[in-house]
Parts: C-alpha cells; sequence; structure tokens
C-alpha cells in the first residue's frame, strides 16, 4: 500500500514539473526571438555584433527567420498562457 502512495505521490510532481515546464517554455522562446531581433534589428547592436564577433554575427543572420519565428509565436503563446 505504501509502494502505491509512493507512485501516485511521484507522478504528480512529474505533472507539477511539466505543468511548470509548460507555462514557462513560451517565455523562453519569446525572449530567444526578442534578443536575436534586438541584435539584428538595432543598428548600433548590429554595428557592435559585426566589430566584436563577426562568425557569430553571421550566424546570427542565417537564424533570423527563426528568430523572427520564435518572436512572434513565442509571444502569441505567452500572451494565450497569461491570459488563460
Amino acid at each position: 500500500m505504501c509502494n502505491q502512495t509512493q507512485e501516485i505521490k511521484i507522478s504528480t510532481e512529474i505533472i507539477c514539473m511539466i505543468a511548470k515546464l509548460d507555462f514557462y517554455f513560451p517565455f523562453l522562446v519569446f525572449f530567444y526571438g526578442l534578443v536575436m531581433m534586438i541584435v539584428l534589428e538595432v543598428p548600433y547592436m548590429l554595428a557592435l555584433a559585426k566589430n566584436k564577433m563577426p562568425e557569430q554575427c553571421a550566424q546570427f543572420e542565417r537564424h533570423r527567420g527563426i528568430a523572427t519565428l520564435s518572436f512572434y509565436v513565442g509571444g502569441l503563446w505567452s500572451l494565450q498562457n497569461i491570459w488563460l
């Protein structure tokens, strides 16, 4: 009997952990997109990135599409989590 209650307790903890991850993941996606968009769209930040880290800046440029998608989808998804 005790073993069964331990399994129920563990499964409840896992469900709570998954629910927390489900809430915070959209914010992580949104902030990734936000940081990438700031670096790629603000002229000062782009010039700074090109001067200080040209290889990474080229990689950022290749990831522009996923950053834009993350920004919009993560933002809408985060708003949905807050609203509901």
